[in-house]
């Protein structure tokens, strides 16, 4: 009998085994270059892949999903790591990463541990710079997410990119 179907298994290890095969699903589904139907065309799309993602971590972590020119999938990079309410960003490592991966878009994402998912004047800095820099290599930016506890707030639906 597996670990998830064993109802004597300890109830919080056993929500951990949920959520990684949850995120297992996940990356099937939006990686799977040949039978991939489903792109990132929406923030609803992204807010729900990344709330399963960012929402349950306890410091800051900002993260690209690399996307080819049809919008799937290339790659989810969980790049730079900071405390309870910061991370520092380079965008040098950013458009490393791109080219690396050569990458058509880029949609950037980051956790606010608080819960609260209110972007900050430094996260609107942040993106204006990671957006000029690709800009240069032909890389469009799509969306920066900003993941709280419940809620997801999209820069692209707010007008801000």
């Amino acid at each position: 009998m597996s670990e998830l179907s064993n109802p004597t298994f300890d109830g919080v290890k056993s929500e951990t085994l949920v959520i990684r095969e949850a995120l297992a699903i996940l990356d099937a589904r939006y990686q799977n270059r040949q039978n991939c139907t489903e792109v990132f065309t929406s923030p609803a799309l992204v807010r729900d892949y990344l709330r399963l993602r960012m929402s349950g971590y306890e410091r800051e972590v900002f993260a690209v999903l690399l996307l080819d020119s049809q919008h799937r999938l290339l790659s989810y990079e969980e790049l730079f790591f900071g405390t309870i309410d910061a991370a520092s960003v380079y965008p040098r490592e950013v458009v490393k990463l791109v080219l690396a991966k050569n990458a058509a878009a880029v949609i950037f994402a980051h956790n606010h541990p608080s819960g609260y998912a209110e972007p900050s004047n430094a996260d609107r800095r942040i993106t204006e710079r990671l957006k000029t820099a690709l800009a240069t290599i032909d890389v469009s930016t799509l969306d920066h997410l900003v993941v709280g506890h419940l809620d997801v707030v999209s820069f692209a639906e707010r007008g801000w990119l």
